[in-house]
């Protein structure tokens, strides 16, 4: 199980991390979920997951957070360039399945990519 999971250093984990996510980064928001990201110089993607309890009891917040874990970990070699993510889950989500939290995520990982796209032409380097 150990080996599936995401490593420490491809985790959010300080919290000025996420304060600086929040002040400097871009924000998509959708039904579901709130997504703050940026660029990084570490050289690969962190993520960090925030469920609050307007998300649900814990059982609910922890079974979201694993789906949103699991779907950027099989996900994470779509992203070219090195990219700091929060994903903050609303609190709507509860209600959702394993499938409808993907098809969510989905929809978030192709906003992204498509806008990181868009960053880099626009800096020069795609």
């Amino acid at each position: 199980m150990r080996a599936l999971s995401l490593k420490k250093g491809e985790r959010l984990l300080k919290r000025t991390d996420f304060e600086r996510l929040s002040k400097d980064g871009n924000r998509i928001d959708s039904d579901y979920f709130v997504i703050l990201y940026r660029r990084n110089s570490l050289g690969n993607l962190r993520l960090g997951v925030t469920a609050s309890r307007k998300v649900g009891r814990a059982v609910i917040r922890n079974r979201v957070k694993r789906s949103v874990r699991e779907h950027f970990r099989q996900h994470k070699g779509l992203f070219s360039d090195s990219y700091d993510v929060n994903v903050i889950a609303k609190g709507g989500i509860s209600g959702l399945s394993s499938q409808g939290i993907r098809a969510a995520l989905d929809a978030i990982v192709r906003d992204i990519l498509r806008d990181c796209k868009h960053e880099a032409v626009l800096a020069g380097t795609h």
